[in-house]
């Protein structure tokens, strides 16, 4: 009888591991797996994620996802269990199908604690929405005297004033940095609504405190690679002493938060003190009324009221109500001031380039009752507000921001969503539960099916009466029927798109309302201004600089 040794144990064991490895990491994903039938972006992508997050890393998806889709269809696998969609009848399925969102939006638990947007499954995040929806909602804008008494200051004793004073000789030769003008504007807005205008940020006046908070922004924003996309490995490291994002931006981002939460804290302990009594008059319907923070108190109290300790929000929202408050709140602010301030800024990048457009757009403004001009044409005297609705209908206006939203998509990168279980179907192929899936705004937006030239920033795609033909020259040619309307995909679609896309309008509205009413825009230096490729994309300078020339009456 042969002798027993250990190799007769070893050999065979490790040939089954390998073979185990092999089937689980290249056979199955690669030949088996449901998803092996869907054209993959790279021939590595069915066995690594390697090539994606490469893309990530670089900062190049949006792009490097239109060649893929371009490609090989509308479905394409991008990693091993990951599929890229781009089409609006998979974009109804993902967005509106209520898909739990991915582990990726954890990194969004300001201060350890989760808000609307990063809540994962949909039950808690819709009890979170619950709560301050209504404020966000078109008809509350529309009619809410705070925010109509906020604009208003905003507008005519911070920002015009600004304006007025570049036109004065001694500004020559008069450019304005308005990429940062405009976030600052975009986080006075949200800011005020938020906290109320005496603890608003106030950035517009305040330039040097505006530019050192948006440089640390660029920090947070610029380092998340790690701790979105490869999490257990930045924690696993992390336990050695190895970290992959630097201290520095764990720093900025301290400094952020606290930015946040030292104003969230002093509202929550005005309005603890006006439910007292010890403020006097109470401040709704005011400038000073904190709108979106009273909606939160309000709502937190209704959900312990109805649910008491069995709310599936008692952990968080009604335990840790300052952390919950401030972590919902920052949501609001940092997305509120970036994706406004570059959409006002590649609009009125394009205005500058067209007296006749800004003539146009100027005639449009001047139907408002009242107009937005400078009362009796003296800046000193300010502006008077329009009706919010009359605003809302004006045709250029609204196709003006829609055109940029569109083209230069703000917030253009893939939003991750989970497949459900046991699984789905999307467009042709059956998918199985727990495939991170997702479309992104940058990819719906250039179809060319639909938006003919999709590079091409042109307006007037909005002004064609709905169901009418395209133009001849369309690759639809002069038959087919495309309601624009329908692929428009810039504040994402379903129960979880932007809960601030109607506040969003409105103010960017009345911001190039208040300017195009009283100035004309000149470009002074506009190098740089080509978009990044990022999930927020934003000029590669941060900058554009335009003359303001006060406008003259027909």
């Amino acid at each position: 009888m042969a002798a027993f040794t250990t190799t007769n144990i070893y050999i065979p064991t490790i040939l089954t591991l390998i073979a185990g490895i092999i089937y689980q990491y290249v056979l199955y994903p690669a030949v088996i797996s449901p998803l092996s039938k869907i054209p993959s972006a790279h021939w590595s992508c069915s066995i690594s994620p390697a090539w994606i997050l490469w893309a990530r890393f670089k900062s190049r998806e949006n792009g490097t996802l239109h060649a893929a889709h371009k490609q090989h269809g509308p479905v394409v696998r991008v990693s091993p269990n990951e599929l890229s969609v781009n089409s609006i009848e998979g974009v109804k399925t993902i967005y509106q199908g209520g898909f739990d969102k991915h582990e990726w939006y954890s990194v969004f638990n300001n201060y350890g604690v989760p808000c609307t947007f990063s809540s994962l499954p949909s039950k808690p995040h819709s009890q979170r929405k619950r709560m301050v929806s209504h404020v966000y909602s078109k008809s509350f804008i529309h009619s809410s005297p705070s925010l109509r008494t906020q604009a208003h200051t905003i507008l005519s004793t911070h920002l015009l004033p600004l304006l007025h004073f570049s036109t004065h000789v001694s500004q020559a030769p008069h450019g304005v940095d308005v990429h940062s003008l405009f976030c600052a504007a975009a986080m006075d807005f949200i800011s005020a609504y938020c906290f109320g205008l005496p603890r608003h940020a106030d950035f517009v006046r305040r330039r040097a405190e505006r530019e050192h908070w948006l440089s640390i922004y660029m920090v947070r924003k610029g380092h998340s690679f790690f701790a979105q996309e490869l999490p257990r490995l930045s924690r696993f490291l992390s336990v050695l002493g190895i970290k992959l994002t630097p201290s520095w931006v764990d720093a900025a981002n301290h400094e952020l938060e606290a930015w946040c939460k030292q104003r969230s804290d002093a509202t929550l302990r005005f309005l603890d003190r006006e439910k007292d009594g010890g403020e006097g008059e109470a401040v709704v319907n005011t400038a000073d009324d904190p709108v979106v923070v009273r909606a939160l108190l309000a709502g937190i109290e209704k959900e312990y009221a109805m649910y008491g300790t069995e709310s599936m929000l008692y952990s968080t929202t009604i335990q840790q109500r300052e952390l919950s408050v401030a972590s919902e709140i920052i949501d609001h602010v940092l997305a509120g001031q970036e994706t406004t301030g570059v959409a006002l800024t590649y609009l009125s990048y394009h205005l500058s380039q067209s007296l006749e457009l800004q003539l146009e757009l100027r005639r449009e403004l001047l139907t408002l009752e009242p107009s937005m001009r400078y009362v009796d044409g003296d800046c000193d005297r300010g502006i008077q507000m329009p009706d919010s609705r009359q605003l809302d209908s004006l045709p250029i206006l609204h196709a003006l921001i829609k055109e940029t939203v569109r083209r230069y998509a703000p917030a253009g990168g893939p939003e991750p969503r989970v497949t459900p279980l046991p699984s789905c179907r999307i467009g042709p192929y059956e998918v199985p539960g727990g495939v991170r899936v997702s479309a992104s705004v940058y990819n719906v937006h250039r179809d060319e099916a639909v938006f003919p030239d999709p590079e091409k920033w042109d307006h007037a795609r909005w002004l064609r009466p709905q169901g009418a033909a395209e133009p001849a020259d369309s690759p639809n040619g002069d038959d087919e029927k495309v309601d624009v309307n329908r692929y428009f995909w810039g504040f994402s679609s379903g129960g979880r798109m932007c809960l601030g896309s109607n506040f969003a309008m409105h103010d960017m509205k009345l911001i190039i309302a208040a300017i195009y009413s009283n100035y004309t825009t000149h470009i002074v230096d506009d190098e740089g201004i080509e978009p990044t490729d990022a999930y927020t994309g934003h000029p590669k300078s941060n900058s554009l600089y335009l003359r303001f020339e006060r406008a003259v009456d027909d």
